[in-house]
């Protein structure tokens, strides 16, 4: 392995990779030295299935910059498609190493509007799709003794936002699915992360602008190119990353955290047990100053990104 291609060898699956952020993902893991499964549904952003010519794009692409790669255009809110795509990557390059979980789409609206159909389609593509495509890998991956999967969530699933309650849901769902996996499967080395990319793609460019503050927002993030987020992620597929795992990271242009987990910030103890009364004179007083204010992801990111 050398410093300029770390991932040689490797074959990575990166899902929803014909634009955006998984295309970045898949165009610098073949710079990288990776064998690329590039797959894409061709839907649009909804989930409307439309063309699959933007996998086969992203293939053209590396196979021109010297890299190998083949198309795949099976959903990965389908059990089978998801198997397909893992027996894809064994078929055309006889093992996998890594597995980017990117596809998604939206069907924003506020909560007292949504349907549960655009409820179900959001949970099935972002947490069923994640599932789908790990499941399958995990197979690989225990009988390799190897693997890597990388899921992204998101600050409105993290945090909160308004008008995202599937996508929030389904994104913090996406982070514990992550937690159970790396500790289920860590006997096998296999580990699981997560990243909350901050990123200009297709998805983002759906977000409502109605106020001068939220247009700056849109502005801001504008500036925060998806190929930013490659450099994480195929580091967490690499050798070089393969103690890393049950993180949940996130990419903010050049800036990037470590997120923090649930974890108790207080407590309080009533000798006698507690009643109604109780709760109401000691222990909600107790907690109330350590309670989380009702704020959203860019209360939160509230300064230029840089």
């Amino acid at each position: 392995m050398s410093d300029q291609h770390p991932l040689d060898g490797k074959v990575i699956l990166v899902t929803g990779a014909g634009g955006g952020i998984g295309r970045a993902i898949a165009l610098e893991a073949a710079k990288a030295g990776a064998s690329v499964v590039v797959n894409d549904l061709g839907a649009s952003l909804d989930g409307k299935r439309e063309s699959s010519e933007a996998a086969d794009n992203v293939v053209s692409e590396i196979e021109k910059l010297g890299g190998k790669a083949v198309a795949n255009g099976d959903s990965v809110a389908d059990p089978d498609g998801a198997k397909a795509m893992v027996k894809q990557a064994t078929d055309s390059f006889g093992r996998l190493d890594a597995v980017v979980n990117n596809a998604g789409i939206l069907r924003d609206c506020f909560f007292h509007k949504m349907t549960y159909e655009d409820f179900d389609a959001v949970v099935k593509v972002h947490l069923y799709g994640s599932f789908n495509t790990s499941r399958a890998a995990a197979d690989v991956f225990r009988q390799q003794e190897s693997g890597s999967l990388i899921h992204m969530t998101s600050t409105s699933g993290l945090i909160g936002n308004l008008a995202q309650a599937n996508y929030s849901a389904a994104k913090l769902g996406v982070a514990s699915l992550s937690k159970s996996i790396a500790l289920d499967l860590a006997r096998w080395n296999v580990r699981s992360n997560c990243i909350a990319p901050f990123a200009w793609s297709r998805m983002t460019s759906s977000i409502k602008v109605d106020s001068p503050e939220q247009e700056e927002r849109v502005n801001r993030m504008k500036e925060m190119v998806p190929e930013k987020i490659a450099p994480l992620a195929l580091h967490l597929a690499s050798d070089e990353g393969a103690d890393i795992t049950g993180q949940i990271f996130a990419v903010r242009n050049n800036e990037m955290f470590l997120m923090s987990q649930p974890r108790p910030v207080r407590s309080v103890h009533h000798g006698d047990g507690w009643d109604i009364e109780s709760v109401r004179k000691q222990a909600i007083p107790a907690l109330r100053p350590s309670f989380q204010p009702l704020d959203v992801s860019g209360d939160v990111f509230c300064w230029d990104p840089v």
